[in-house]
């Protein structure tokens, strides 16, 4: 058995984010000691592990909690595992994409940056244009 604290540090989840699971029903109620802490078992640990590597692959917490319920129930069809994993791949993918958009605009500022002083800098000049609204084109009122 582990108190709350020796089980954060053996899962590597914080006290609040442990608590914060038993609230959503992610994690059984532990069994209490006599004087009231909690006692977590070998099967806090499992299931504290399986939440932490779906957090790592960014599952969101809808995601993580079917899969919770599904791996409850082991009869269940996988093919409902397999439907979140896909919709994961799916969310990455998405998020590769914009990424690279992202790297893209930074190369492009980066790339137009001869140096200098801050006061004649493109990249910042590009960032204020932002700002104010003037995103349409990156040389905005420049040869």
């Amino acid at each position: 058995m582990w108190s709350i604290g020796e089980l954060a540090r053996e899962t590597g989840v914080k006290p609040t984010t442990i608590r914060w699971y038993e609230q959503e029903g992610w994690l059984p109620p532990p069994a209490r000691t006599a004087g009231g802490h909690r006692a977590y078992g070998v099967a806090h640990l499992r299931r504290l592990g399986f939440i932490r590597h779906a957090r790592e692959l960014g599952f969101g917490s809808e995601a993580i909690r079917a899969l919770l319920d599904l791996a409850d129930h082991p009869e269940a069809d996988c093919g409902a595992v397999h439907a979140i994993a896909l919709a994961q791949i799916r969310e990455i993918d998405a998020r590769l994409r914009r990424l690279e958009a992202l790297r893209g605009e930074l190369q492009r500022m980066a790339a137009s940056c001869a140096g200098g002083v801050a006061g004649d800098c493109r990249i910042i000049e590009t960032l204020a244009d932002f700002a104010h609204g003037h995103c349409e084109d990156p040389t905005h009122g420049k040869p």
